[in-house]
C-alpha cells in the first residue's frame, strides 16, 4: 500500500497516524433559528467535537426552483433550503464563535458562489457533499483555491470517484475523501465500512466516514478500519421535524462517539508482546504441573500422577505445556501431593 500523506486542517491533521477527528454536522438542523445555531456551537464543543459544520446555500445560483425534493423533505427543497439559510454575516458570526471556543468551524457550500463567501470568511478548508461529487466544474473552483477539501462520495459510483480525485490530484489540492451512503437513514447492510479500506488502496488519501445511520455504531466501528475523519448529523432534539433529525445524534451521543472513535483509534495497534500491565496476572493465570498423588523416590511418573495447575510456573518449574515430557521421567526425591513439579526433582 503506497503512503499516505496526512492533510492539515487548522490545528489538526488528517491520516492513518493521527487521531481521528469528529464533525458534528449542524445541517438545517438549527431549523433557521440563529440562537439555536450558536448554542449547537457551544454544545458541540462542550461535547469534545473537533469540528463543527454548517452549509450556505445561494441557491439561484445553485438550483432551479422547481428541483424535486426526496422524501425527508415536508416542503420543497428550494424551500426549505431559503427558510433555513443564514447571511454572511451571520456565518461570520458563528465562525468567530467557534475560534473563540477553539471548536474548528466548516461550512459547506454548494454553488460557485458559496465557496467564494467561504473563501472571504477565510475558512480552514472545505467540505463538500456527496451531491457535489459528480460537479467537476464547482470542484475544480473549490480545488483552485489551494485548501484543503474533504469530499464525500455517497451516491457515486468507484469510477466517479476515481474522477474526481484525479481532477484533485491534477490541481494538487490536498485532500480526503469520506466514504458516505446517501440514504436517510442507511440501513445497517448498506453501510459499507469495506469501502474504507477500499478506497485507500485505490487511492491513497485520508479515508473518513460521512454516516448517515442510526447511532453511533458504524460511525465507531470505522475507525477501526482506519477512517481518519467520522461525521455524524448533530441536532439538539431528534423529535423535531426536519429533513435530518431522524438519523441525527444528540449531545450525550455526540459526546460517546469522541470517546469511543478516541479509545477504538488508541486500541488499534498490532503489537503482541507480554505488557507491563499484564506481568501480574501472569503470575497465577498460566499453569504448572503438580502432582496429584504423593510421588515416592524411584517412581516413575505415569499420567495419572501428575496434572496442570495455577499458579504459573517459576524458574525451574515445569510448564503446563511441557505435561507429556514428564510422563514416563522417574522422580529423583519424595514428592508431596499438590506440589508444583521442577525439574530438577526428575531423572534428565
Amino acid at each position: 500500500m503506497a503512503e499516505i500523506t496526512p492533510i492539515q486542517i487548522g490545528p489538526y491533521r488528517i491520516g492513518p497516524d493521527h487521531a481521528p477527528l469528529v464533525i458534528a454536522e449542524a445541517a438545517v438542523n438549527h431549523q433557521g433559528d440563529f440562537e439555536t445555531a450558536r448554542r449547537m456551537v457551544y454544545i458541540a464543543h462542550a461535547m469534545g467535537a473537533h469540528i463543527i459544520k454548517f452549509q450556505i446555500h445561494v441557491l439561484d445560483n445553485e438550483m432551479l426552483r422547481d428541483t424535486p425534493q426526496s422524501g425527508n423533505f415536508a416542503e420543497p427543497l428550494y424551500v426549505t433550503l431559503d427558510k433555513t439559510n443564514f447571511s454572511v454575516d451571520q456565518h461570520r458570526e458563528l465562525k468567530q464563535l467557534c475560534e473563540s471556543l477553539g471548536v474548528l468551524y466548516l461550512c459547506t457550500p454548494f454553488s460557485r458562489v458559496g465557496a467564494d463567501i467561504l473563501e472571504e470568511l477565510g475558512v480552514a478548508a472545505y467540505k463538500t457533499g456527496s451531491g457535489e461529487l459528480t460537479n467537476l466544474p464547482l470542484i475544480e473552483h473549490i480545488g483552485r483555491k489551494g485548501k484543503p477539501m474533504i469530499v464525500s462520495t455517497g451516491m457515486c459510483t468507484v469510477e466517479e470517484v476515481g474522477e474526481t480525485v484525479a481532477l484533485l490530484k491534477r490541481l494538487k489540492t490536498p485532500f480526503a475523501l469520506t466514504h458516505c451512503v446517501s440514504a436517510y437513514p442507511t440501513p445497517y447492510d448498506r453501510v459499507n465500512l469495506g469501502m474504507i479500506g477500499k478506497y485507500r488502496d485505490l487511492f491513497s488519501v485520508p479515508i473518513g466516514l460521512s454516516d448517515h445511520s442510526r447511532g453511533i455504531y458504524t460511525a465507531i466501528g470505522a475507525v477501526a478500519l482506519g477512517a481518519c475523519v467520522v461525521e455524524k448529523h448533530f441536532t439538539l432534539d431528534r423529535q423535531q421535524p426536519g429533513p435530518d433529525h431522524p438519523v441525527s445524534i444528540e449531545p450525550d451521543e455526540l459526546s460517546e462517539l469522541v470517546t469511543g472513535v478516541d479509545a477504538v483509534f488508541r486500541a488499534r495497534g498490532s503489537d503482541r508482546e507480554i505488557f507491563p500491565e499484564e506481568q501480574e496476572i501472569v503470575a497465577w493465570a498460566r499453569e504448572s504441573v503438580v502432582s496429584e498423588v504423593a510421588i515416592t523416590r524411584g517412581s516413575v511418573i505415569t499420567k495419572e500422577m501428575v496434572w496442570v495447575k495455577r499458579p504459573s510456573p517459576g524458574p525451574g518449574v515445569v510448564a503446563a505445556k511441557d505435561l507429556g515430557k514428564v510422563i514416563g521421567k522417574t522422580a529423583q526425591v519424595d514428592i508431596p501431593k499438590d506440589s508444583q513439579i521442577r525439574w530438577e526433582q526428575l531423572n534428565a
